[in-house]
């Protein structure tokens, strides 16, 4: 049984009689190839990437797990129509809160027509592209039972500034995200953007790859980053998952540095670390403002001495 996905926060959706993709019960996210080649070049892509001894074994985890392609209704009804079956990343999580992050200060590609660099250019320029080197391009965050997700839409997204960017990356680790962006306690930044698998460990590791290798240049390819914040709440720590995804326009490195996908990696990294910064030096000062002296841990726990 094929359905519409639920925790999709970017892209083309399978409502309204629209195309978009789907997914079912085991696992699996069936992404119909895009036309204009596009489509074919991706699923290239994932069966050359996947064959590749050149790229090392612990970044295999960063990208999706690729099962081919099959022949599918397509969602808007229009037919028969090639899906590309992936791993669906969310399907273990209940509640996940998540985050697509488009990586570069350019999203058009070499090969592209006039009209679509033109395209890209403008988008570029409106958002946080050009001036940051990334932008979100999509987000749902998980407030609790009673309030469920904030989905902020397209054109909100799309809308966002600088310091709307930041205000996303601490309510996105905040236990009081619902209260508004000025309130944010990022209170899970220790134990989702820090530790030995949190997500600045993984931007670290996938930069230092990207510092060397020049197979591909990744050109209009996002970061989904997501993580359980249910569970954190009760105690847990759960390790926050970061995957590549969409692959289009993705084209040959030929011995050359993707500096346009580290740039803006590097970033976010920037950015992210400030967040997890803040918060560190907050609960020190919670620790030292505290009736009874403190330690405040790697895990961002405040022992009480």
């Amino acid at each position: 049984m094929l359905k519409v996905p639920e925790h999709q926060v970017a892209g083309h959706l399978a409502i309204d009689g629209k195309l978009g993709p789907l997914v079912d019960d085991s696992g699996r996210f069936y992404k119909p190839l895009q036309g204009d080649g596009r489509g074919h070049k991706e699923l290239a892509f994932y069966e050359s990437f996947s064959s590749d001894t050149r790229v090392p074994e612990h970044i295999r985890k960063y990208f999706p797990v690729c099962y081919g392609s099959q022949l599918l209704e397509a969602s808007n009804g229009s037919g028969l129509l090639h899906h590309l079956v992936l791993q669906d990343i969310v399907s273990s999580h209940r509640n996940p809160s998540i985050m697509d992050v488009k990586i570069g200060s350019r999203t058009w590609y070499p090969e592209a027509s006039d009209n679509y660099i033109q395209k890209c250019l403008e988008k570029d320029r409106r958002t946080t592209t050009v001036s940051l080197g990334f932008r979100i391009a999509g987000l749902q965050l998980y407030e609790g039972k009673e309030s469920g997700y904030w989905r902020p839409g397209r054109r909100e997204v799309q809308s966002f500034t600088v310091y709307n960017v930041r205000s996303i990356l601490r309510r996105f680790v905040s236990s009081n995200s619902s209260i508004g962006n000025e309130s944010s306690d990022c209170s899970f930044a220790p134990s989702i953007y820090g530790g030995s698998a949190g997500i600045l460990e993984q931007l670290l590791e996938l930069k230092a790859w990207f510092e060397d290798q020049t197979i591909y240049h990744f050109h209009s390819c996002s970061l989904l980053i997501l993580f359980d914040k249910e569970s954190v709440s009760k105690g847990s720590t759960p390790v926050p998952v970061i995957k590549l995804i969409d692959f289009a326009h993705v084209v040959e490195g030929k011995g050359v540095i993707d500096h346009n996908f580290l740039g803006g990696l590097c970033s976010l990294i920037k950015f992210v670390s400030e967040v997890l910064s803040d918060s560190k030096e907050s609960l020190i000062k919670d620790c030292v403002e505290s009736e009874k002296p403190g330690i405040c841990t790697d895990n961002g726990n405040c022992q009480q001495s």
